[in-house]
This record gives C-alpha cells, structure tokens and sequence, in this order.
C-alpha cells in the first residue's frame, strides 16, 4: 500500500511556510485595513507589531509540538493527542475551512493584479477582458487547479516549483522596499498631480483609540497566518524533530522582518491619509500606490512579484489543507477513502482534490459576496481558535500525555512553556474577542456577512460530522483512548 514519503528538506519546509505568508498579508491588508477598520489612520504598523506577538508565541507552541509529533496533519494530531480529540477535530477543522476558503479568496484577488500587469505592458485588451466576471472566476478556477495538479504530481515538483518562486517574489519585492525609502510624500505629490491632475489633501486629525487599535491588530494577524502549513507537512519532512521547529521560527523570523520593511517602505512614500481615502473608494495594493513614483517598467516587475506572492501561497496552502483531511482520515474521523495515497507521486491525491473543490467554493464566494475581506475575516477567526488551542495544547500535553511530552526538543523546561502557553493564550483569547465583536457589531445587508455566524455554522456541520464518526468507531470496537493517545505509523 502507497504511503506518504519523507522527500521535504529545511528548505522545503521554509518556503511552504514563507510563501503560505507572503501574498495578500503584504500587498493587500496593511493598505486595505483602512476599510475594514476606518480610523486606524497612522497607526498601521503599531498594530502589525502588536498582531505579531500572539503569532509569535503560537509559533513557539508550534514548533514545541511539532518536534515531538512529526506527523500529517499537525495541528490536528497536536490537540487530538494533547488535548482531546473533538478539540483537535474543532481545532484543525476551523483551520481547514478558513484557509481553504482563503485559498479560493487569494485565487480571486490574483487576476487584478495579473489585469494590471496587462495594462502596465500595453496590453489593454487582454486588461479589458480580465474585468470581465466570468473570466476572473475562470482564471482563478484555473490557477487553483493547476496547482492542486502540481501537488498531486509529487513534493519534488513542488519544491522545484515553489523554492524558484519565493526567491523571485523576494527579489522583486527588494523593489518595493528600495523604492519607498527613496521618495517621500512630496515625491508622491507631485507625482499624483502629474499623472491624475490630483492634489493629496492635507493630513487630517487621527486620535488614537484603543478599540480601533486592537481590531486593526485583530486582523493585520492574518499577516503571520501560514506557518502553520508546515507543521501539516510534517509526515513528509526529513530528520522532521529538528526540521520543523527550525523551519517555522525561519518562517516567521523572515516574513515578519520583510513585511515591516515593505509596509513602512510604502507608508514612508505614501501619506496614510491618502491610502485611507483610496481604500474606502477601490481596491487598492502596494504596486498600485507606488505606480504614481515608479517608471512603467519597474511599476510592471512590482506588480509581478505581487502577483508571484499572491500565487505562491496556492501550492503552499493546498498541502496544508489537504495534510488535515489526510490525518482525519487516518484516525477515522472522514471516510477511509481521504487517506489514499498515489502509488507513484506518494501523495494524498484524493484529499487534495477535495480542498481544489472547498477552494473553488471560495472563489465563488469571494465573487458574489463583492469583497473578499468576508474570506479573510473567517479565516482570521479560525486562525486565532485554532491557535488558542495550539498554546493550551502546549500547556496541557505534560498532563494528558506525559510519553509525547518527553520528546520535545523545544521548551522542554516547565518554566518557558508555562510563559510561552500562557501568554498566548491571554493574547490570542482577547485578539478573538475583540475581532467577534467588531464583526458582529458592524452593520452588513445580511446575516451571512457576519464572519462569526458562517464560522459557527461550519463548526456546527463539524461537529455533526464529528460525532457520527465517533459513534461508528464505537461501533466498530475501535478502542478511542488508545487511537487518539499515539501517533500514526
């Protein structure tokens, strides 16, 4: 019987986590954050730090866990061995859906970027036609697909695929950085007065305030979401006790050290009030800000690598969706059927072409409901539960299974983990409750543009599930303490 292989090495991994990071969390949010939380006005990148300190101590609990529980579908078989399996379930669940649904949004968001590519070269009619509906949607279909493809051909066509690419997307993203410290917003002025026949109005009066603050922060957390995925991979990861630790703490070390140059690169050219105007108007990203300060071909290669980035987190988050649905279905939880594996390609084919269709459901989603920030608020609330339980996992793991406990290689002392858990836990519990209230606070056309109610909903199904599997392994004989207490071979 075909079995997955352990073909990832360091590089590997990092590159899955770095570019399931990369993409819209840097062209996209930190400009668009204007218009999910109106008033944050010159307080962006205070609350982008501020978001990377619950990430960053679900990394830790992360790569503590991941070095003793090597294994597919990592987050799942954490809380399921570490806490209980309907919470690992529950964890791994809000997981799937929201970044399978965030998949189909990413998907979305691309053709923008590739229609303005088109423009930038003179090629206007190919422009013209990427604004049509049914186009976007098929273009987006189609990229999803192609790399639902790539994953099921083999973890080396992966690699090859997407180490090439997150080189290129830095390269090019090297631009955006030079760029933004060389203008100033003088420079963009004049700029926008040239090309629009526009003036930037004066700076206007910005108070801070602690809620819009910290909900701003609630979702520039979405930013560190994605380092997650390799820990998914960890049934295909070489000498994976070591590898997987060091491959997440390398992720999040390198994106998050990137994106604070990129954002106040950009910020530094472009006033704030500026940005805040457009993004009430428009969609608006990174390439088309600097548009105003660069000459047509650097404006083109800016708008490539956003593209490349915003493409880049489709293979890497298509492994780390199908990786859950795989262990599901290695403990019993989904159909048998899911954990197949290709007799050549060594991979979860059957789980991947799942998480293509849930994906494909996102781009339609995206489409209809007319703003894809729906799709990042969904997945911002199953990232902060399924980290929450990441960190009481972390905390708890000693009592509820002292045997894996033991194996840690990271925070192996009680003192830091105690630290590391326990602050997660405050931090990613109120970033929850901050980021629920302001959704179901703001005013929306219907109830299912309220993040919160679909997440619920979805949690509701999961447990159905959940529970129906449960009672036919009881029927089965299957003993549950001594499945859900061990890893898989």
């Amino acid at each position: 019987m075909a079995h997955l292989e352990r073909r990832l090495g360091l590089l590997g991994l990092t590159a899955t986590g770095i570019c399931a990071m990369l993409g819209a969390s840097i062209n996209v949010v930190p400009f668009m954050v204007h218009r999910s939380v109106p008033g944050i006005g010159e307080y962006v990148m205070p609350a982008f730090i501020f978001a990377a300190l619950p990430a960053l101590m679900a990394a830790f609990a992360y790569g503590a866990l991941a070095s003793t529980m090597p294994r597919a579908g990592g987050s799942y078989l954490y809380a399921s061995r570490g806490l209980s399996p309907y919470l690992g379930f529950i964890a791994s669940f809000s997981q799937w859906f929201g970044l399978s649904i965030v998949i189909g949004v990413i998907a979305y968001v691309i053709v923008p970027f590739l229609r303005d590519i088109a423009a930038a070269l003179g090629w206007e009619g190919l422009a013209v036609a990427l604004e049509t509906g049914w186009i976007r949607v098929s273009v987006a279909l189609a990229m999803i697909w192609l790399f639902v493809g790539i994953n099921i051909r083999g973890l080396k066509l992966y690699a090859r695929t997407l180490v090439p690419m997150m080189f290129l997307m830095f390269a090019l993203g090297a631009i955006v950085i030079v760029a933004g410290f060389l203008f100033d917003h003088a420079d963009f002025a004049a700029g926008l007065l040239d090309q629009d026949d526009r003036a930037v109005g004066p700076e206007p009066a910005a108070p801070f305030q602690w809620m819009t603050f910290l909900s701003a922060a609630a979702l520039m957390f979405s930013s560190f979401i994605g380092f997650d995925a390799i820990a998914q991979a960890g049934g295909e990861a070489r000498n994976p006790s070591r590898a997987l630790p060091v491959a997440i703490l390398l992720a999040i070390g390198t994106v998050g050290a990137f994106y604070f140059l990129f954002a106040t690169a950009v910020y530094s050219a472009v006033p704030w009030w500026f940005v805040a105007e457009e993004a009430l108007a428009r969609d608006i990203s990174a390439p088309g800000l600097l548009a105003y300060l660069l000459p047509a071909g650097l404006g083109a290669a800016i708008l490539a690598g956003a593209a490349i980035a915003l493409i880049n987190d489709l293979p890497a988050m298509l492994l780390a969706v199908s990786r859950l649905m795989f262990a599901w279905a290695e403990d019993g939880i989904f159909p048998g059927g899911v954990a197949r594996v290709h007799g050549r390609f060594h991979t979860p084919y059957v789980a991947l072409t799942l998480s293509g269709v849930i994906s494909s459901i996102g781009v339609l989603g995206s489409h209809f409901a007319g703003d894809f920030f729906l799709g990042i608020d969904i997945m911002v609330t199953a990232m902060l539960v399924n980290f929450l339980l990441m960190c009481l996992t972390l905390l708890n793991l000693p009592r509820a299974n002292p045997e894996l406990a033991e194996g840690m290689t990271v925070l192996r002392n009680r003192g830091p983990r105690l630290l590391i858990g326990g602050t997660g836990v405050v931090l990613l519990a109120g970033f929850l409750v901050i980021h629920v209230y302001k959704d179901l606070s703001g005013t929306v056309d219907a109830w299912y543009f309220h993040s919160t109610w679909v997440w619920l909903l979805v949690m509701g199904l999961g447990s159905v599930v959940f529970f129906l599997r449960r009672a036919s392994l009881i029927r089965a004989g299957v003993d549950l303490r001594a499945r859900f207490s061990q890893l898989p071979d």
